[in-house]
């Protein structure tokens, strides 16, 4: 999904020369019309091949996908998660980055009320 996202739109062929270490050509095939059937992928017919696409916009996407995350590892917690992603920062923050954070928590607070 990630290689037809950032192509926005390719056929077997692309995401299979752009995956590191990739599987077989057909596997690569198989794989995309299972996306296609479970709804993430469409495709359009370019002669004899298929251009695919993705069904949802990746800004879409992604919140669902980081919903599911924090749902499934953080049991449904942001803080947590939050706290996750601090601690993967091996070199903290930048007081930039910190100035940042505090503006995005202000304006949620904010909005809440």
């Amino acid at each position: 999904m990630d290689i037809v996202y950032r192509r926005e739109r390719a056929t077997v062929r692309e995401v299979h020369d752009d995956l590191p270490d990739p599987p077989s050509y057909s596997a690569v095939r198989a794989l995309m019309g299972v996306l296609e059937e479970k709804g993430h992928l469409r495709h359009e017919q370019d002669g004899p091949r298929y251009i695919y696409l993705p069904t949802l916009d990746r800004k879409r996407a992604s919140s669902t996908a980081l919903a599911h995350l924090v749902d499934t590892f953080f049991d449904g917690s942001t803080t947590e998660a939050i706290a996750s992603l601090l601690d993967l920062q091996s070199g903290g923050l930048t007081d930039d980055e910190l100035d940042e954070l505090s503006a995005m928590i202000e304006q949620a607070r904010q909005e809440d009320r």
